[in-house]
């Protein structure tokens, strides 16, 4: 039997799963495969998660700290230079019941702006035609607050959250803020999110690792313990198999 935490998430109406077994869970991640172009990437039959941000928001960080992993999402000493979607599986070894998507990192001022426009239009189209994503998690630095690049990335989102699509804001790196600090960047966020989840997160002090990995576990099984699927196949046509997968 599933054991079940009574405790409540904010503006979720049903109770949470053991935190243990959500973090065991985050823990299966493992590289499924890299692609440069949207029609590259398998095609997917479970929830899929991306993660996007701007360069520098720790996403990889924050990634490598909720698979309790080192280096499954591998950051760039180039920040914004890495141009592939990384896919990671979730689940038992031998199969998937969900996958994160990891995305480049935007709004890199070291990246042309032909690069940068072309790596727009493949994420948009990602967002907008991914048929197989079930929630974006956005990784803001707090200290920035969202910025136009961030709320131009969730208007584009709207028309499939009214449709059903999840997502979180994840403010990264809270420790550098004081509580106060917290509290306030929290609250004017959660305003600014339109409707979605908002944590606070750090990779350093362990902060909402818990329950981000339990807010994502409930989204990718919304009818509780479901059986899982075959893993897809992880030789899907990568853009060029000899780029390594950074992430921004």
């Amino acid at each position: 039997m599933t054991n079940i935490n009574p405790a409540f998430a904010a503006g979720q109406e049903t109770a949470l799963i053991d935190p243990k077994l959500a973090m065991g869970w985050m823990h299966t991640a493992r590289f499924l495969t890299t692609a440069a172009q949207l029609h590259q990437l398998p095609e997917i039959t479970v929830p899929e998660i991306a993660f996007v941000g701007r360069s520098n928001a720790g996403k990889s960080t924050s990634i490598n700290t909720l698979t309790q992993q080192k280096q499954l999402a591998f950051a760039s000493k180039k920040p914004g230079r890495t141009q592939h979607i990384n896919l990671f599986s979730l689940g038992k070894q031998g199969v998937t019941d969900a996958v994160l998507a990891d995305l480049p990192g935007y709004g890199y001022a070291a990246v042309s702006r032909s690069d940068k426009q072309r790596w727009q239009q493949v994420m948009l189209n990602y967002l907008i035609q991914r048929e197989s994503l079930t929630a974006v998690v956005l990784l803001c630095d707090p200290r920035l607050g969202l910025t136009e690049l961030d709320e131009a990335l969730l208007d584009a989102l709207r028309p499939r959250v009214a449709q059903g699509l999840k997502f979180l804001v994840l403010l990264t790196k809270a420790d550098k803020l004081t509580r106060a600090e917290q509290a306030k960047v929290l609250s004017i966020t959660k305003l600014n999110a339109g409707g979605g989840e908002v944590r606070l997160f750090s990779a350093l002090k362990k902060q909402g690792v818990d329950d981000v990995a339990q807010l994502l576990w409930h989204w990718c099984h919304p009818e509780g313990l479901a059986p899982a699927t075959p893993a897809p196949a992880a030789d899907a046509p990568a853009a060029d198999s000899a780029s390594p997968r950074n992430t921004a």
